[in-house]
């Protein structure tokens, strides 16, 4: 129980820190927006054409909003010492990742959830018929992408070139999420939508197979 216990205090200190500034939510929020519009003028997407490419450019815009997001997760915690305080109050170390997963999962999807009706409307993509298998992709995609990110987070926090580590660690460890959950969206947005069960298997896989690493490995990162 002193884990639920200690993650709840946690995610409800990050909730309440986030929701006071709304700093990261705003930049990110505006930043997918620009993208998503300077996409949509720059190709000038038929119905057609968006239903092939417009998912590819919408994980392209989700792991752009993610990089911003994952990138101050534990910077915060860089000053005054606050995260070796954080590991003395804790029993669990893994309570600390499990917080910022949680809150960095919940401020991607509602992050997700702003962008599409944009992107519904610039692209003449309906998002309502499959909106149910959509939001399960959105789930799992932004949960692979929170854990593996806010592992990556906590090493570069306290490398002395963060900001160039994290996306170079970034990127190539996504690459399997984003295709996936891409290709699994676009069988979504076709004339006869379609659902990938292998597609969904895998990233539900992924989720598990990091989170365990995470809490195999949470408090050696954190020692690092």
């Amino acid at each position: 129980m002193s884990l639920f216990s200690n993650t709840a205090v946690l995610l409800s200190k990050e909730l309440r820190t986030e929701f006071r500034s709304r700093e990261l939510l705003t930049t990110t929020v505006v930043f997918i927006l620009v993208v998503l519009i300077l996409f949509s003028f720059a190709i000038s997407p038929t119905t057609e054409e968006s239903r092939e490419f417009g998912p590819g450019l919408l994980w392209l815009a989700i792991l752009f909003a993610a990089s911003l997001m994952l990138q101050p997760c534990f910077l915060r915690e860089q000053s005054n010492d606050t995260l070796s305080s954080l590991r003395l109050a804790v029993s669990d170390p893994f309570s600390i990742f499990l917080a910022k997963l949680i809150a960095n999962t919940l401020f991607l999807l509602l992050t997700e959830l702003i962008m599409l009706p944009f992107f519904a409307i610039f692209y003449n993509v309906p998002v309502l018929p499959e909106f149910h298998w959509l939001i399960l992709v959105l789930f799992l995609g932004s949960l692979g992408i929170s854990v593996a990110g806010t592992a990556l987070s906590a090493i570069s926090a306290q490398a002395r070139m963060r900001e160039l580590l994290l996306p170079l660690l970034l990127l190539p460890l996504l690459t399997p999420v984003l295709v996936v959950s891409a290709t699994v969206t676009v069988s979504l947005f076709e004339r006869e939508p379609a659902v990938k069960g292998k597609g969904i298997a895998f990233l539900a896989v992924f989720d598990v197979v990091f989170l365990t690493a995470l809490w195999l490995f949470g408090e050696y990162l954190l020692e690092e």
